[in-house]
């Protein structure tokens, strides 16, 4: 005997990078069991398949998971979370007067965006004269090096987040697209950079769009007010 089917209801978003339309359910319980798992993980593979699974289910499979950016995908899950479970969520975090008690706080998961820095550009000028510069893409889920943090100690790893994402050099009128270059060839194009150049690649990582939402929570203990602020897909899914 079959038993009833359940409807989900659907709702509307729209995407931070294009302002396009996209429709949406809530997770199932089956589906938030895979997230919350890959997430406690803290596996970057298991993530990135997680993450797919249950946002290709979820989105109806018209998205391309692999070309979005990462604010984008950030943002729709986070949105898929306030339906499934819950508008307020509730987190415990490390209170940074005294860095060992813990104080639960609440978080309207409905009110946090995308935030765009004002200073931000994709367009990293090298030498002014010569007209020469590199045009960044943002990173996405089908990058290898998705997840690592382009500060990271390690610096091939650093070198791999760059070179994934530039989009192309260009010198003048003349432009040079990264797919039609090796790896190792825009490697040793980054490495004949100044500290200059290089930081001002790093800013286009540090300045992107992101999720992020500040609240102040008291320490039980001591009484002080702190700031936490809440920061990519792990933070919001403690």
């Amino acid at each position: 005997m079959a038993l009833p089917t359940i409807e989900t209801p659907r709702y509307e978003l729209t995407l931070p990078s294009s302002d396009v339309q996209l429709q949406y359910r809530p997770f199932v319980v089956k589906e938030e069991k895979i997230l919350m798992m890959a997430m406690e993980s803290k596996d970057n593979k298991e993530i990135i398949i997680a993450v797919k699974e249950v946002l290709n289910a979820c989105t109806f499979e018209k998205l391309n998971m692999d070309t979005l950016p990462m604010f984008d995908l950030e943002y729709i899950l986070l949105q898929i979370r306030s339906k499934s479970v819950g508008e307020i969520a509730k987190f415990k975090v490390l209170c940074p007067d005294d860095k060992e008690t813990l104080a639960e706080v609440e978080v309207d998961l409905s009110k946090i965006n995308v935030i765009v820095d004002d200073e931000h550009t994709n367009n990293i000028i090298i030498d002014e004269k010569r007209q020469l510069g590199i045009v960044m893409n943002y990173p996405t889920l089908g990058s290898s090096h998705v997840g690592l943090d382009i500060s990271d100690k390690n610096i091939d790893a650093t070198f791999g987040v760059i070179v994934d994402c530039i989009e192309h050099i260009y010198e003048g009128d003349k432009t040079y697209p990264a797919k039609d270059s090796t790896k190792q060839e825009l490697k040793e194009f980054l490495e004949n950079l100044s500290q200059d150049n290089f930081k001002n690649i790093k800013k286009f990582f540090d300045t992107m769009p992101h999720l992020r939402h500040d609240v102040e929570v008291e320490n039980p203990k001591t009484k002080v007010m702190n700031k936490i602020t809440f920061k990519g897909l792990q933070d919001f899914f403690q």
